[in-house]
């Protein structure tokens, strides 16, 4: 330490003489601080000088001796902080201790009987789980039954695969609007078939479009009335057979307009949507196709627009009022 000492001062003596980082480098870090708090470079060459210090002893005994002394202090500070938050700490009220010893539990009614643990049970068969699947979920497809049901009469028939004739008849009328045929591109050529456009509806207030696409143009048109059953949406009218109030709807590139008719105008409107509105039970009604005149896109626009429309019964009961003081 010594040597170093030594060596770092004559290094100070003399400005011109380079400063030696290896030297300066070994000296501790607490050393390096103390000798050299403010580094600078001398003006006339560009090498670093430090100030020498005041005592002209370089033994490091004496600054490790001061830091040993400063730690001792900053420990005793930080043990009579402690008895003092220790202190304060003692002085803060306490909150008691809640037992839970005076919970009790509701008495169970009258009649109950605990269950058995479920590791008592008897071990169930699977003639037993299967008995009690069939009995919440009906009969197995399987063709073996546990309970005598006949499986056989419960038999999953797609509609379309039907004829026209064996399907059972309801109160849905159908009518072909559009039977055009397309072809898909493919590798080997081209694919044709036929794409139908149906409107289905009851005349009371119930109708869907539907689309279908098939190899034959009969295939198509009953894949479309199924798919139209399947969007049935409720129109609704009035007493005179009208709309409550007019609408305009978009779909696509297709705008269509309606509007409410007196008693004895009919329906005047055109193309696909004149169809919507017969198969729906309209008789009075004003209807405009603007933009696009696709017949698709104008039936679904139609369908969309008698979606916007709201009943008397239905504006009051949201208001709060009797439909008397709805025309006050």
């Amino acid at each position: 330490m010594a040597t170093t000492a030594t060596a770092m001062a004559m290094a100070t003596t003399s400005p011109a003489a380079p400063v030696v980082p290896a030297l300066f480098s070994s000296l501790p870090q607490r050393i390096r601080i103390r000798l050299c708090p403010k580094p600078f470079l001398s003006s006339t060459s560009r090498r670093l000088v430090l100030p020498v210090p005041k005592s002209s002893s370089w033994d490091g005994s004496a600054s490790e001796q001061e830091d040993v002394e400063g730690d001792a202090e900053d420990s005793s500070e930080a043990a009579s902080g402690d008895e003092v938050e220790g202190d304060e700490d003692d002085e803060k009220p306490q909150p008691e201790a809640v037992s839970s010893s005076g919970f009790q539990f509701a008495a169970p009614p009258e009649g109950y009987i605990e269950p058995a643990p479920f590791d008592e049970l008897p071990p169930e068969s699977p003639e037993d789980v299967a008995a009690a699947y069939e009995a919440m979920y009906g009969p197995a497809f399987s063709g073996e039954s546990l309970m005598g049901n006949n499986v056989f009469e419960v038999q999953v028939v797609d509609p379309v695969d039907m004829d026209r004739d064996q399907r059972p008849n309801d109160d849905f009328s159908e009518r072909v609007v559009q039977v055009s045929r397309v072809t898909k591109v493919v590798k080997g050529g081209r694919q044709l078939s036929y794409r139908a456009l149906v409107i289905v509806g009851d005349m009371k207030g119930h109708v869907g479009v539907g689309v279908g696409k098939a190899k034959e143009v009969s295939e198509a048109i009953t894949k479309a009335a199924m798919n139209g059953r399947r969007n049935l949406v409720t129109v609704p009218l009035t007493k005179y057979c009208t709309f409550p109030h007019r609408a305009e709807a978009n779909y696509g590139a297709a705008t269509v307009l309606l509007r409410p008719a007196c008693p004895g105008s009919g329906v005047t409107a055109g193309g696909a949507v004149r169809v919507v509105l017969e198969m729906a039970g309209v008789e009075n009604a004003l209807g405009k196709q603007l933009r696009s005149k696709n017949l698709l896109n104008n039936a679904r626009a139609t369908v969309k627009a008698t979606q916007m429309m709201r009943q008397f019964s239905d504006v009051a009961a949201e208001r709060g009022l009797p439909m008397e003081e709805l025309w006050k």
